[in-house]
């Protein structure tokens, strides 16, 4: 997405330079018509309240929705880690040498997650080794259920092994694929910026006007819209999906 290219912290910057100049262009906006109309000139309240109506609505239905997908993260994080240990478990009772086979692959494969969640592999190259390492995985437990058809632990690991590989697909889902659309954050700075300046056109035709809280009013609505970016990034910024469980479990494979 495009707004993903604007660093985290940028975007706060440029969304309140972008409310100043709003209500800076607002005031100037209505105090040139008050000074040019005759008699007393306002912009409705009702007008201003509606259009605020609608932004605020906008901002508890996007922050909600990026909330609830953070929380889905923190928890798949968790269900992944689990997943996986439970292979590694599970891999204990297999024969030789799928045993040590399947297991040096998912020590790789921990590896690979925490890599690149912490900044250290590109985030296509560590999609890409996951599927690799799925797929050798995949391999040997199919190889360990040919040999013995009617084995209870190779069926048992075939199980956790499938429940790994669907939670790498949702977890890629929620954290990479599933964000805000465009659309919705092109809907929240029209309204936020068109909302601005009726305000500014407001204050500029009752002549009376206070910077203080004009800043007070952009740093506001900025830190709202920081907040929802900042749930949307999950890796970037203030708020972070916490990969303690994932950690935990790479120094417990690497132990072995």
């Amino acid at each position: 997405m495009i707004i993903d290219s604007v660093p985290i912290w940028g975007l706060l910057a440029a969304t309140i330079a972008l409310v100043v100049v709003a209500l800076e262009l607002g005031f100037r906006m209505g105090r040139r018509h008050q000074l040019r109309a005759e008699g007393k000139t306002e912009v409705s309240g009702a007008m201003v309240g509606a259009t605020m109506g609608l932004l605020a609505f906008m901002l508890a239905f996007t922050f909600n929705a990026a909330a609830g997908r953070h929380e889905a993260r923190k928890a798949m994080v968790v269900e992944e880690a689990n997943a996986i240990d439970q292979t590694w478990l599970r891999a204990g009772l297999l024969v030789e040498p799928y045993r040590t086979g399947i297991r040096g692959l998912l020590k790789d494969y921990v590896d690979v997650r925490v890599q690149a969640v912490a900044g250290k592999v590109p985030l296509a190259d560590a999609l890409r080794q996951s599927v690799i390492l799925q797929d050798r995985m995949w391999t040997m437990a199919e190889a360990a259920g040919r040999q013995d058809p009617g084995s209870i632990s190779t069926g048992l690991l075939i199980q956790s092994l499938n429940e790994v590989i669907d939670l790498h697909v949702k977890r890629v889902t929620v954290a990479v694929r599933n964000r805000i659309p465009e659309t919705i954050w092109a809907a929240l700075y029209l309204l936020m910026l068109s909302g601005m300046l009726m305000m500014g056109t407001q204050v500029g035709l009752s002549g009376k006007r206070h910077v203080g809280m004009e800043l007070a009013l952009a740093v506001s609505f900025s830190i709202v819209l920081f907040v929802i970016a900042d749930l949307d990034r999950p890796q970037e910024g203030l708020i972070n999906v916490s990969q303690q469980a994932m950690v935990e479990l790479q120094a417990r494979l690497n132990a072995h």
